[in-house]
């Protein structure tokens, strides 16, 4: 699918959602937070260093689950096969004040992000 966004913005955005997500949201040059819903934060005493792990190291990227190219969702699978779990991740880009969208995406200066770590039964 295209987007009305030069392909270089989107190159751009791709790295530093890559970025974000493999340091943790502790890359100084790539700001914004790591949340979580109750129902992750509820796995992450059984399955924290799992859900961590297969998230920084997440590179299934498909034009199913990503058809921008933005690099901004994805789904991990935690657990043994008794008890599997799926959860989504997805990054949101927001203002500096985390109000509105960002109006220039690209630009981390303008631009904080927001991974949001889920079950799929809370979309």
């Amino acid at each position: 699918q295209e987007r009305d966004m030069p392909a270089s913005d989107t190159e751009a955005i791709a790295g530093q959602n890559d970025r974000f997500r493999v340091s943790l949201g502790t890359d100084a040059d790539i700001p914004g937070r790591i949340v979580m819903t109750q129902g992750v934060n509820a796995l992450m005493s059984d399955h924290g260093p799992e859900i961590l792990s297969k998230l920084i190291s997440f590179a299934d990227f498909s034009d199913d689950n990503d058809p921008y190219g933005n690099r901004d969702f994805g789904v991990l699978t935690i657990g043994s096969s008794e008890d599997r779990q799926r959860l989504f991740w997805k990054i949101d880009l927001y203002d500096v004040d985390y109000l509105y969208g960002s109006e220039s995406p690209c630009d981390p200066a303008q631009t904080r992000r927001v991974l949001t770590l889920l079950l799929p039964s809370e979309y």
